[in-house]
């Protein structure tokens, strides 16, 4: 039920990121990816998912760091994923990929037992 319920919000936040991206509502839309991101990071395929939607990101947005830095973390979310992350990180380029940080209040709800 709980791993249900992480990934129903992290589809539904992942569609609020495109539906934003694609209205070139930028800041609103990396919001959402990066909530993607917190709530994926502990499933291979959704981490990965994550990152790529944070690659195109980068690429509609002609952010070079971003496309860089993506690229690195879809190899690193593939390779680390089963292994370790960096609870509560939101996975964008402006944060380091190992930091943990504090889980968003409105996220927090997903992590309780």
């Amino acid at each position: 039920m709980r791993n249900q319920k992480f990934k129903s919000e992290f589809y539904k936040q992942l569609n609020i990121a495109k539906a934003a991206t694609n209205k070139k509502q930028y800041k609103t839309a990396f919001y959402h990816l990066e909530n993607a991101h917190i709530l994926g990071q502990n499933n291979l395929y959704r981490h990965t998912l994550s990152h790529y939607y944070m690659l195109i990101f980068g690429f509609k947005t002609k952010n070079s760091e971003e496309i860089i830095g993506q690229a690195l973390r879809i190899l690193a979310a593939i390779l680390f994923t089963l292994i370790w992350v960096p609870r509560g990180n939101t996975g964008g380029t402006n944060i380091s990929p190992v930091k943990i940080i504090p889980i968003r209040k409105e996220l927090k709800k997903y992590f309780l037992n």
